[in-house]
């Protein structure tokens, strides 16, 4: 990798991501039961029916991966704090144990030089709050406020920068009418609560946090280059709609205080009364913002038209192990499009980027995962020449520090820097992780 520090601009940080449920063990430390525990269970949700019950034994190995981090000289780590393990029935009575864990990676971060940058949350709701409706239940806004203040009474005053919210789009589209995410529901009204109520915790959070003296809160956005996959009104329709459920409608609506019209026309009757008058909450301003950016879309639609007819057709480029097509270009047109159409001077930074491979680990104990260095050495390519044109970009967090527990995928998807043995939880630095790391004293 020929990737070096010393080509972007003077303090830009350098960092690795993870979240808590796919990497922390939540069978550990006083965690209350989360609605990815149930949705494991059910037949066909998650490969091997695999849970994130051990995970990474990051709980209990934190000091080891903070370790690695910083022998490896990263600048920042992007973390989530699980909800359910701070309040394991959602509201009410706060497991000590759980703020402890945070307090004690917090001051271990700071202790080795690394800046903690904390998300509140990565899709783990506390079981007890999906039986009340979860993200279709409007009190979820308050909720998810009393939690944030929770947990920023005793971090906050040393993590250097909160978002709120990891990835709206899956949290609300993918989990509600997809199916593919916990809680696993194929429900457009359901959807259309979540799509407005995620963003109503958000905006509610982040005045919370603002009154409680917290500064330097964001959110991060799940973006997705998209394309008609045919010359065709109907795959022209297909991209218009998909653009507007994936890219436009959590950032229009804390940026622009409106939703993209192509997908209100489908949604606005199963929003909840009074939405337009969420807005003002909405849209309390925000410090900076995340982009998770991964591959792009071609897609059409079948015979209905509808918002579960559109298809995705896979595209000419070489894929990841997760079908996803490598297209960097996609990185330097989202980040121009953000702040052309949305945030303008506001700093951003690409909070996860990279890709999922079949590693394995060689007679020699190394893991030559050469197509991961190749990807992220293109994609910090991609992100510098953004910052040529003017995007006001300062950090880039890589996806994954770890291999992990991936969701629908359990074990099988590894995406990290870091070869975790899921029996042994043995680490095992892959050639990205090296490359990565010599970049950073270049």
């Amino acid at each position: 990798m020929k990737f070096s520090r010393s080509s972007f601009p003077e303090g830009f940080l350098f960092g690795a991501a993870t979240s808590a449920y796919q990497i922390e063990g939540h069978a550990h430390g006083g965690a209350g039961p989360t609605h990815w525990d149930s949705f494991a269970t059910g037949p066909g949700n998650v490969v091997g029916g695999q849970h994130g019950a051990i995970a990474c034994d990051h709980y209990r190995r934190w000091e080891e991966d903070l370790d690695l981090m910083a022998a490896a000289g990263l600048d920042a780590y992007r973390f989530s704090t699980s909800w359910a393990r701070v309040l394991p029935e959602g509201t009410g009575a706060v497991n000590v144990d759980g703020l402890d864990f945070y307090d004690r990676l917090v001051d271990g971060l700071l202790a080795r030089g690394i800046a903690p940058y904390a998300t509140l949350y990565h899709w783990e709701l506390p079981a007890a709050l999906a039986d009340r409706g979860g993200w279709r239940n409007p009190d979820i806004a308050k909720w998810f406020a009393d939690y944030a203040q929770v947990v920023m009474a005793r971090i906050g005053d040393r993590v250097a920068a909160t978002a709120t919210i990891n990835e709206f789009w899956c949290v609300a589209w993918l989990s509600h009418f997809l199916g593919h995410h916990a809680p696993g529901l194929r429900d457009l009204r359901a959807a259309a609560r979540a799509m407005h109520h995620t963003l109503l915790a958000h905006g509610t959070a982040v005045e919370a946090l603002r009154a409680q003296g917290i500064g330097n809160l964001g959110l991060v956005a799940n973006l997705e280059a998209t394309f008609p996959a045919a010359d065709s009104d109907r795959a022209n329709s297909a991209a218009a709609l998909h653009d507007a459920l994936f890219n436009q409608w959590f950032l229009g609506a804390v940026f622009n205080k409106e939703y993209p019209q192509a997908a209100l026309a489908g949604l606005e009757r199963h929003l909840p009364a009074g939405w337009q008058n969420d807005f003002a909450t909405i849209g309390a301003p925000v410090d900076w913002v995340g982009i998770n950016y991964y591959t792009r879309q071609f897609v059409t639609s079948g015979e209905s038209g509808l918002f579960g007819d559109i298809v995705t057709v896979p595209g000419p480029l070489p894929k990841t192990a997760m079908g996803w097509e490598i297209y960097p270009e996609g990185l330097t047109e989202f980040l121009n499009r953000v702040v052309r159409a949305y945030t303008g001077d506001t700093p951003l930074f690409i909070t996860e980027n990279g890709m999922a491979s079949a590693d394995v680990i060689g007679t020699d104990g190394r893991i030559d995962d050469v197509a991961r260095s190749a990807f992220l050495e293109a994609h910090f390519e991609a992100a510098r020449k953004a910052i040529d044109n003017g995007v006001p970009l300062k950090g880039y967090f890589v996806w994954s520090l770890l291999d992990n527990y991936e969701w629908a995928f359990g074990y099988d998807k590894r995406f990290g820097m870091i070869h975790v043995d899921f029996e042994t939880q043995a680490r095992t630095p892959k050639q990205s992780w090296h490359d990565f790391t010599a970049g950073l004293k270049r």
